[in-house]
């Protein structure tokens, strides 16, 4: 597959604008995008993230075609056997807003990265943030499918009682790209 030629300070400075829309604005751009009206239920947050979304899809591309067919089947009910590799891998970071304030942790192959220090767990950066004993895969809203509690040598999933406040995903190290996609 061959690498598009792509300007990331014209398609950042295209997101910010898309960000300081109103409302009648964004409305307006989704039906230029998508050939309809957005959905009226849709959040001005939603439809921001998915016209930025669009943005990027244009510009870098969009799924491969065997992602692509999955999200339809799953889109229309089907369930799907499809075993995810699901582990958290070097380059995830993980965000979390605590207390107004927002903690990014970077996974690496020998621990956990917060505020430039390399901690063994995510229950230590948990308890340093909150002053009170937590469990870190549950503060960041990590946790395998069977509820129990994620380590770098396990399948994480996200729990439904734990999701994290704002998201969860790889840091993107290829030049080519600008977005990051959430991993699961």
């Amino acid at each position: 597959m061959r690498e598009r030629s792509v300007d990331r300070a014209q398609i950042e400075a295209e997101i910010d604008q898309v960000r300081s829309l109103g409302l009648d604005a964004l409305r307006k751009r989704w039906n230029s995008m998508f050939g309809a009206a957005p959905p009226s239920d849709l959040t001005k947050d939603i439809i921001t993230r998915m016209i930025a979304y669009r943005v990027q899809e244009e510009a870098y591309g969009g799924h491969e075609r065997e992602v692509a067919r999955l999200l339809d089947r799953v889109a229309g009910g089907e369930k799907c056997e499809v075993e995810l590799n699901r582990r958290l891998k070097p380059g995830t970071v993980l965000v979390r807003e605590y207390g107004g304030e927002r903690h990014t942790v970077t996974i690496v192959p020998d621990g956990y990265v917060w505020r430039g220090t390399t901690y063994p767990s995510l229950s230590t950066i948990a308890r340093a943030i909150t002053g009170t004993s937590w469990s870190g895969p549950r503060f960041f809203g990590v946790r395998n499918n069977d509820g129990s509690e994620v380590s770098d040598q396990t399948k994480p999933g996200l729990s439904r009682s734990a999701a994290p406040l704002v998201h969860v995903c790889p840091a993107r190290t290829s030049t080519q790209t600008s977005h990051r996609k959430v991993q699961r």
